[in-house]
């Protein structure tokens, strides 16, 4: 089994278009295995009892942003070392740097395509 049979990935975004968006963009790279949370605080529970490989999380969400999920999965033992890309149409300096500090991964720029979030998941877990 290869990697991309493998990967668990849970996507996180409060708007269900940019859900679909980028689980249409797994489901042309062939990643099949994935989950889905609309709230970060809701993802932040289903992590710590069903534990994936890589987030792909949105910035802006009401509640918990992308950067108060990252903090919080780089904080919680069990969920330190997983992989971690930020999806957001405004990628200001001041999200760059914070998420840099906080442990991000990599970073995505809405709108993508499947090619650049195939090539931005790579950067973080490999070749698929």
């Amino acid at each position: 089994m290869g990697l991309k049979e493998s990967l668990r990935i849970m996507v996180v975004d409060d708007m269900a278009t940019s859900r679909g968006l980028i689980t249409q963009a797994l489901d042309d790279i062939g990643i099949k295995n994935y989950v889905t949370e609309n709230d970060g605080n809701r993802a932040l529970e289903r992590l710590s009892s069903t534990p994936v490989h890589l987030v792909l999380s949105d910035f802006n969400m009401p509640g918990l942003d992308g950067l108060g999920l990252l903090k919080a999965v780089r904080t919680s033992p069990p969920t330190q070392k997983l992989g971690f890309i930020l999806v957001t149409g405004r990628p200001t300096p001041e999200i760059v740097n914070e998420a840099k500090r906080l442990g991000l991964n990599n970073m995505i720029k809405k709108p993508f395509t499947s090619a650049s979030m195939k090539q931005c998941i790579e950067s973080v877990v490999g070749r698929l």
